[in-house]
Order: structure tokens, then C-alpha cells, then sequence
């Protein structure tokens, strides 16, 4: 009970209003398809577009062409116009048969029979990580290119048992070589805070298809954005003797200076893009508007599933969107259901999905879209035509390519639960033209079917015209930017709850829950997302009942606000000296 003055007085009073609202957490898109290189179904969150070339690459020859994978196109797109955070799993044909290309590097001396002092390997599988082949002037390496990487050991020393990695690209020359990284100091003596392991990182990450996770091997994080110690095959345990001294027995051990065997090179990667029971050789994959039912960028169908199984699992990877450009329900109705099934079962994400191939009419899109019923998913069409910069020519890609640009753009200038379509924010700047230029009858047929059409405006070129979910049935998550809202709330006001598991169920246990969630509503309705709200938590659905049941319940009552996507304007036309009504 608060203090009272009974006689004359003063009371002083502390009320702490200072205490800072918990921010939500800011989740990005997701993405899965093939790309260049990069890990085999093992999913990797980048924060920019020079993070995911670096990981993931750009362009590649097939053939005699160059061609752009529609995941790094999107991925440029997303970025270009404000995504921060991009979650990217990589689809491979036949993943299984997948290795990593290995380094084995020359000891001082092999007078022990053992000739190898260590082994590393690429961080990635795949084929792109060999560059064996011969050696060209200036040490430059035949088959060395942007997207592998060679070793070199800089320096060594005997007394002292240290030495220097340097990871180089592929494609240097000993006189212009271009330095990823430098390991200064290393050990090979495992009790040293410097021990190889320990600085460069020893862990193996693989895809577990029975129990659907990522299983992690070995005893130290990756430190290095290229490579891993495999083995030390030569250790120096206790390199010092009780005087200090260097053992005669070690100082063989230690890495010989150079640029390893045949120019500091990798062997034994095996996996290629174009590897798939020879349904993709090379020169025969299908890109941009060639995709088809049995050819998608050298992929079909069941090489998205491993990545479209472990992106189900919420408590390992976060996004608020996810796109597969590349697979369209018209020929991969499997994934593409499999895909809502699971963004259906997590609730904080939203599906952008493409419904037909290249080339298709307003027709069979349609009845496509009648297949599909959930407010967890949305769909655009027609495909449109960019610029592919990498490639350098221009391409058709499916609207899934440029839509999460759309989100990202939308979320950078407002907020999520405005409507990511229309001039002010649904704009496709780098789009050159639209595969077919709709009508207003034709927009109508689409919006019916509720497909959001791209449409093409005289003096303000494509533009997303609509924002539509999947939903068949009237309500207001039946609209992208409502289903949007709820996912953003759910999202921020479920952290909140989760930091309450476990602890009383008491009255103040629910206030704290309160201050949290208030403010934050309110917050959201200052910035246009609910027209009202109201949060109950406290004993009026927290019975004792409830209590003895473990049980904390909180009930959360929201009006989202709508957009205005139909204006009606009556135009008046009065006689001279009329009276305008008031």
C-alpha cells in the first residue's frame, strides 16, 4: 500500500518510466535455388549483396553462354532496393555425392615417412574448388579462377614452431597475387592458445536428410570464410622442452615455405551444377525463360526439397518472406505446396510464388491460382525482362525475382503493413518491359483470380498493381499488407512472450508482459497499422483453473487498417451560379 501524509508534509515518490521498450527483431527474405558456389544445403544469412557474391558467386559458362542464376539476380535486386538480411540455401543436383576439395601441405622434412605437415579444405563443396591443373608463368595456375582459392605458407620458423597461412585466389600470379586471408603465428601444438585448429576453425557442417538439421563436426568454429583444418597430421604436442628449447623431434614438423605442391592447390571436389542423372549436362541447362518441367537452371524438382524441409524448422532460421524463383506451381506443385504447407505451420512468413512458366496465358494462370487457397501466399504475373549485368544481356525472369526487391523497398520507406504495390511503392525501376502488357479487362481477370498483376503505364513504366493474397475467402487477411501486419506483430509480440516461459504466473509476471506489448501496439498504430487495439492478460482469462494448468494466457484484439486500392471520384458539373454544397 502507497504511503499517505497524515500530517503536514512531504512525500517523495519514485516512478521508473525509463525503462527501454525491446525493439523487434528485423527479419529479412529467404531464398533457395542453385547458385555458382557456395555450401551445399547448408543455409548462410548475408547482410549484403558483396556478401553473397563473395559466398556465393555470380555468373557462370555453361557451354558457350554466360548465364546468371535467377537466385543471385534476386538477390542483387533485394538489396538494391534496401534488404538487409537475406537468408540463402543452396539447391544442388545430386547433393549427396557432393565432397570438398582438400590441401595437403609439405612438412620441412619427411624423414619420418609422414611428407605432410597438414590438411586443409575448402569451406564448399564442388568441382569449382579443383584447380590441379598445370602451372602457367608467374606461378599462375591453369585452372585457378575468382571462385576457388590456392594456399601459400608465407614464413616458418623452426625455434620457435610458428608459421604463416596465407589463402590466396585462384586466379593471382606470384607477382600480382591477391590475398583473401592471413593466419599469422600458427601452432601446430594443440595446447597453444595459437593452434591451427583453434584460429582457422576445424568444423564440418552437412545437410542430416533422416532427421532434417545441419550436423556440425568437429571441435573449433570456422573463423576462416574459405577454408577448414581437416587433420594435423604431424602435431607438436609440447613443442618446448622444460628448458624452453625447441624438441629436435618436432622441428621437422613444421610447414616448408612455398607455395605448397604445384602451386598451393586444391583436388578431390566433386559436384557440379550441371550433374543430374544427365538430365543437365553441360551446355544443355536450362536457364531464364528455357525453364521447364524437367530442366530448372540444371535442377528438377527434388533437388529443392532437402532446403525446402530444413527452412521449415522456425527455431534455426528467421525470415519474413521467402522466394524460390526458378520452380512455378504449374510443373512443381509438389514444392510449391510443400512450401505453404510449412508456411501455413510456422506463421511468420509469407510464400511470393510463381504460378507458370514463359510464355503462358491469362488463362492457365488463372487456373492455377484456383488450385491454391491460404492467406500465407501471394502471386504475380506476367514475367518481366531486366538487365542481367553479370551476364551482360538482357533476360526474362519470373516475377518471383523481383518481388522480394519490391518488400524490401516497401519496409525501407514505410513499414510492413503498408502495401508493397502501386506507384509509390510497388514500382519496377530496372524492369525494361513486362512479358505481356495487361489491360484493364485483363487486370480485372487477374485480381478475380486473385493473382496481382504487374502492370505497364505510359510515362511510369511496370508497377506492381495489386496485393492480393492466395486467401479465396473475403476477410482482411485476404490483402498482403494485412497478412504482412500480423506476421510482424506475432513475431515481435511472440519474443516477447518467449522471454515469460518459465517464469510465475503472477500479476506482475503479466504486467511486465503489458509494458512490453502497450507500447509497442501503440507505436504501430502511430504509424498507420491499426485503426485500434486491445491486450488482455490478467485474471479474467487467468483463472486459477488456467493457473493450476501452467497455462498464461493473453488475448490481443486488433483492427488492422485497410489501403485504398478502389477510389471513386464523382465529378460534378453545375450551372453557372450555382451553389457549391457545403
Amino acid at each position: 500500500m502507497a504511503e499517505i501524509l497524515v500530517s503536514p508534509g512531504v512525500l517523495a515518490n519514485e516512478n521508473d518510466q525509463s525503462f527501454v521498450t525491446q525493439q523487434p527483431v528485423t527479419l529479412g527474405a529467404a531464398l533457395i535455388g542453385p547458385t555458382v558456389k557456395g555450401p551445399v544445403e547448408d543455409p548462410v544469412l548475408v547482410t549484403t549483396f558483396s556478401d553473397y557474391s563473395s559466398r556465393f558467386g555470380t555468373s557462370l559458362q555453361s557451354g558457350s553462354g554466360t548465364y546468371t542464376p535467377l537466385t543471385t539476380l534476386a538477390a542483387q535486386n533485394y538489396f538494391a532496393n534496401g534488404g538487409t538480411s537475406l537468408t540463402v540455401a543452396r539447391a544442388v543436383p545430386s547433393a549427396s555425392l557432393w565432397t570438398f576439395a582438400t590441401a595437403s601441405i609439405l612438412a620441412s622434412s619427411g624423414s619420418d615417412g609422414q611428407i605432410h605437415s597438414f590438411t586443409i579444405e575448402s569451406l564448399d563443396k564442388g568441382i569449382e574448388f579443383n584447380n590441379s591443373g598445370s602451372l602457367l608463368a608467374n606461378d599462375a595456375l591453369a585452372t585457378g579462377s575468382i571462385d576457388n582459392i590456392r594456399y601459400e605458407i608465407a614464413t616458418n620458423n623452426t625455434s620457435s614452431g610458428l608459421f604463416s597461412l596465407v589463402i590466396r585466389r585462384g586466379d593471382d600470379t606470384e607477382v600480382n597475387k591477391v590475398v583473401l586471408e592471413t593466419f599469422p603465428n600458427l601452432s601446430l601444438d594443440e595446447t597453444q592458445p595459437n593452434y591451427i585448429s583453434a584460429v582457422i576453425g576445424d568444423q564440418t557442417r552437412n545437410y542430416n536428410v533422416t532427421e532434417n538439421y545441419i550436423e556440425i563436426s568437429g571441435s573449433h568454429p570456422n573463423n576462416s570464410r574459405y577454408i577448414r583444418v581437416k587433420s594435423v597430421l604431424k602435431p607438436t604436442y609440447n613443442f618446448f622442452d622444460n628448458a624452453g628449447n625447441a624438441r629436435s623431434i618436432y622441428t621437422a614438423s613444421i610447414p616448408a615455405v612455398g607455395s605448397g605442391s604445384a602451386g598451393g592447390t586444391f583436388t578431390g571436389g566433386v559436384g557440379s551444377n550441371f550433374q543430374n542423372q544427365g538430365i543437365a549436362a553441360v551446355g544443355a541447362t536450362n536457364y531464364y525463360n528455357a525453364i521447364n518441367a524437367s530442366n530448372t537452371q540444371g535442377l528438377v524438382g527434388k533437388d529443392y526439397n532437402n532446403m525446402i524441409s530444413l527452412l521449415a524448422n522456425q527455431d534455426d532460421f528467421s525470415f519474413n518472406a521467402i522466394a524460390t524463383p526458378g520452380i512455378y506451381y504449374d510443373d512443381y506443385s509438389s514444392q510449391v505446396t510443400t512450401i505453404i504447407n510449412n508456411t501455413q505451420v510456422r506463421g511468420d512468413n509469407l510464400f511470393i510464388l510463381d504460378l507458370v512458366a514463359w510464355g503462358s496465358t491469362i488463362t492457365n494462370t488463372v487456373t492455377q491460382a484456383a488450385n491454391l487457397n491460404t492467406s500465407y501466399a501471394a502471386t504475380y504475373w506476367p514475367w518481366v525482362r531486366i538487365r542481367d549485368a553479370f551476364a551482360n544481356k538482357n533476360v526474362w525472369v519470373p516475377a518471383s525475382t523481383m518481388i522480394p526487391g519490391v518488400y524490401a523497398y516497401n519496409d525501407s520507406v514505410s513499414e510492413p503493413w503498408f502495401a508493397p504495390a502501386g506507384i509509390n511503392r510497388g514500382g519496377l525501376a530496372t524492369v525494361i518491359t513486362a512479358e505481356r502488357k495487361v489491360s484493364s479487362t485483363n487486370r480485372d481477370t487477374l485480381y478475380e483470380g486473385n493473382i496481382n498483376p504487374i502492370a505497364t503505364f505510359p510515362g511510369t513504366g511496370v508497377v506492381v498493381y495489386g496485393q492480393k493474397t492466395l486467401q479465396r475467402r473475403a476477410s482482411a487477411l485476404d490483402r498482403v499488407n494485412v497478412r504482412r501486419l500480423l506476421i510482424a506483430l506475432k513475431s515481435y509480440i511472440s519474443q516477447i512472450a518467449l522471454g515469460l516461459v518459465f517464469d510465475q504466473n503472477t500479476i506482475a509476471t503479466r504486467n511486465n508482459f503489458l509494458a512490453a506489448v502497450n507500447p509497442y501496439l501503440e507505436s504501430v498504430q502511430q504509424r498507420q497499422g491499426l485503426y485500434a487495439f486491445k491486450v488482455v492478460m490478467d485474471s479474467s482469462n487467468n483463472t486459477p483453473d488456467v493457473i493450476d494448468r501452467n497455462q498464461l494466457i493473453g488475448q490481443i484484439y486488433l483492427q488492422p487498417t485497410k489501403t485504398a486500392e478502389f477510389i471513386y471520384l464523382d465529378f460534378n458539373i453545375l450551372p453557372t451560379g450555382a451553389t457549391f454544397p457545403s
